[in-house]
């Protein structure tokens, strides 16, 4: 494959300044690979580092949510071929942290990270390390492979459990990217009675089409009352990050129950002494779920998804809501934060 000199890329060169401009196409050491990028969706990490001025250095290139061809290999990073199809784990651990020794990457003191702190794949092309591409099926469409990181996020927290228990009912509270997935991954994993909970009835609608085994508006019903009367669950996942939620969540739950929390806190965590009792005398099995690593690396997650994508156990028809092209620029994240388009996943499609 001929490479150019330069590139289009949507360059973030100060708060809410998205340029689409010309810049040098990435130089590959011996260990990296350089992926020709398809697709790349907009996460919601990259929101305030686009509008609100949470990038790490100007300029930079966001985007870690993507999929693409093999354009360029490194000396030394063997076992791929020309145009083959692949996503890549934007996380790039130290290696020699005592959280890498141990196996636990996405707890690596020293990381970067593509598309936050280094460039990333809302451009034509992107470098990434060898060690971290993952493969895709050739049946596995662009806009699919680019939401294997959103589905490696929603895997390892369902992961985070343990063991799931088969004849058990779960809760997903919040039907955005990641919660959408959390409830595909719990039905992928034998768990029938998945609960989905958001205010959005579109988005309600569409978790009932994925399999959800109830779907209600917390806006119309009153959660806590609705569980005691059908019964509480035995797993919760709490993908919202709305503070509320994060406790609330704790009284929707049995004894023993276990209780994931993905979503990022969006303010201060309030928790009332009843709800601190549950955790104690119910005996709570209460955890975060950080990223979607694990050894070796990347981790079992991101084969698991690209398996379930080729397998169509997962879905992301529906969750991708609006697709542009790289040219759009920052109106792709206009209509991602303007809660009247109802988009769920919007992402850049470029070079099919």
């Amino acid at each position: 494959m001929n490479l150019p000199e330069k590139m289009k890329a949507l360059v973030i060169e100060a708060d809410k300044v998205l340029t689409y401009k010309d810049v040098p196409v990435p130089e590959i050491g011996e260990d990296d690979v350089l992926i020709r990028v398809h697709a790349c969706g907009i996460c919601g990490s990259d929101i305030p580092r686009v509008l609100h001025g949470g990038a790490h250095f100007y300029p930079l290139t966001v985007g870690h949510e993507f999929s693409g061809e093999i354009a360029a290999c490194g000396a030394k990073a063997q076992g791929f071929t020309i145009g083959q199809h692949v996503t890549a784990a934007p996380l790039i651990p130290c290696g020699t942290c005592e959280a890498c020794e141990q196996g636990n990457p996405a707890m690596c003191t020293h990381y970067s990270f593509v598309g936050s702190r280094e460039a990333g794949a809302m451009a034509e092309y992107v470098r990434v390390p060898a060690r971290n591409v993952v493969p895709l099926a050739d049946s596995v469409t662009w806009q699919e492979g680019a939401c294997i990181e959103p589905i490696t996020v929603a895997l390892h927290g369902v992961e985070r459990v343990g063991t799931l228990k088969s004849g058990t009912a779960a809760i997903v509270y919040g039907c955005g990217t990641i919660g959408m997935f959390t409830l595909q991954c719990l039905k992928a994993k034998g768990i029938e009675r998945v609960y989905a909970i958001d205010i959005d009835d579109a988005k309600l609608e569409m978790a009932m089409k994925l399999g959800a085994y109830q779907a209600l508006n917390s806006k119309k019903i009153d959660i806590p009352a609705y569980f005691k009367e059908h019964g509480l669950v035995d797993y919760a996942f709490e993908t919202a990050g709305v503070p509320f939620l994060q406790a609330q969540v704790l009284e929707l739950v049995k004894k023993h129950a276990a209780v994931v929390y993905i979503g990022t806190a969006h303010g201060e965590v309030r928790l009332q002494g009843p709800a601190f009792e549950k955790i104690l005398r119910g005996e709570l099995s209460v955890t975060g779920s950080w990223m979607s690593y694990s050894a070796p690396f990347p981790g079992t997650e991101w084969k698991a998804a690209a398996e379930l994508l080729a397998a169509g156990k997962i879905k992301t028809e529906g969750i991708v809501t609006h697709q542009f092209p790289l040219s759009a620029g920052i109106k792709a994240f206009e209509t991602l934060t303007d809660h009247s388009t109802g988009a769920i996943k919007v992402m850049y499609v470029m070079g099919e």
